[in-house]
C-alpha cells in the first residue's frame, strides 16, 4: 500500500501479483490498459483461467471514437495513440479463450481505477503527462465506505453507463 509519484514507480511485477493473487473480481478501469499486456506475461490466459474459475473481469476502456479521446491525443501529441493502444488492448483481450466483458466510455478520461478482489490501484492523470506520469495510489479494503469503497462504487457507475465493446 503506497503513494507513488507516477505510475511507472510501482513495482514492475505488482500488477502481476494483484492478477495472480485475485480470485473473486479483477477490474481494469485504464483508458487504455495497455501497460498490461506489457509487463503480464500472458495476460490474456492468465485472465481466460481467472474467468473459468468464476472471477467477475471487466474492462473499461476509453471510447477510441470519442472527441474526448481525440482531444487528449492532441495533448499528449505522441506516435502511439490513445485510439492505437485502446485497439492493441482489445485485439489483447481477444485472444483469451473466454470472452472478458468490455465497455467503452470517455468518462475516465483523468482518472484509472483497477481492483483486484481488496486492493486497487488508482492513477489520477495530471497535465500533459502519460498514463505512466499519473500520481498512483494503492489501496487496500479497511473498512466499509473507506477509500477503497469510494472507487469502487466510481468504477461501478461508470460501467453501468459505459456501451458494451464488440468482441474483436
Amino acid at each position: 500500500m503506497g503513494v507513488y509519484p507516477r505510475r511507472s514507480d510501482l513495482p514492475r511485477s505488482l500488477f502481476g501479483e494483484l492478477i495472480t493473487q485475485a480470485r473473486s473480481r479483477l477490474w481494469f478501469g485504464g483508458y487504455t490498459s495497455y501497460f498490461v499486456w506489457l509487463e503480464v506475461s500472458n495476460a490474456a490466459a492468465r485472465l481466460g483461467a481467472k474467468a473459468r474459475e468464476g472471477a467477475d473481469i471487466r474492462f473499461l476502456l476509453g471510447d477510441p471514437a470519442s472527441s474526448v479521446t481525440a482531444n487528449r491525443e492532441r495533448i499528449e501529441d505522441t506516435p502511439l495513440t490513445l485510439a492505437t493502444r485502446i485497439a492493441m488492448t482489445q485485439a489483447e483481450i481477444a485472444k483469451s479463450p473466454e470472452a472478458l466483458p468490455t465497455r467503452l466510455t470517455d468518462r475516465h478520461i483523468a482518472m484509472s481505477v483497477w481492483v483486484f478482489d481488496s486492493e486497487a490501484i488508482v492513477a489520477t492523470h495530471i497535465g500533459a503527462g502519460l498514463g505512466q506520469d499519473s500520481v498512483t495510489l494503492h489501496l487496500r479494503r479497511r473498512n466499509a465506505g473507506g477509500a477503497f469503497d469510494r472507487y469502487v462504487e466510481h468504477f461501478e457507475e461508470l460501467w453501468a453507463g459505459a456501451q458494451v465493446a464488440e468482441r474483436a
